[in-house]
């Protein structure tokens, strides 16, 4: 009989990284698709230019909603998204059990923070706030190269962890 330990179920950075990757392709769908979808309801006025670009105020926060939809239903269905389906892997509460949608919500909260930083771009300039985010989120997943259950920020705020399946 072998005995099953936490190096042999949690999922190692590298993979998360990978799923994320694939996820990143299924996120550029959605905002494509919402595009489309808001363009033809505007009749092509979503976004109109002159002196200013102006983007209709609603845009982004459904964009962001659509988005953070996926990622909700996927972990609340089963725990996988698209990436994290070839990758084998799996987010569950502590422990193994199914996220409980306030788990799931607070995950996606803290995960999403790093995206705060963009509020910087009129005082710093789109490319430093863009490093910004990117800097934020290398520190959120920098975490679980020293957790012992290979846990990121969000998953240790959530009370989640990432584990590999089959």
């Amino acid at each position: 009989m072998t005995q099953t330990t936490t190096q042999d179920v949690m999922c190692p950075l590298w993979r998360r990284l990978f799923a994320l990757l694939y996820d990143l392709v299924a996120v550029i769908a959605i905002v494509m698709v919402v595009g489309m979808i808001c363009q033809l309801a505007t009749h092509g006025n979503l976004i109109t230019t002159g002196a200013n670009v102006h983007i209709a105020w609603w845009y982004q926060p459904l964009q962001a909603l659509m988005v953070a939809a996926y990622f909700l239903v996927s972990w609340l269905r089963g725990g996988q998204t698209l990436g994290m389906r070839p990758w084998r892997i799996r987010v569950t509460s502590n422990g193994g059990a199914r996220l409980a949608p306030k788990q799931a919500l607070l995950r996606l909260i803290v995960a999403a923070l790093p995206l705060s930083l963009l509020a910087l771009a009129p005082y710093s300039g789109p490319r430093t706030a863009l490093w910004a985010v990117a800097i934020g989120w290398c520190v959120w997943f920098a975490v679980a190269l020293v957790d012992r259950h290979r846990r990121t920020l969000h998953d240790i705020v959530a009370g989640s962890e990432v584990r590999r399946i089959g």
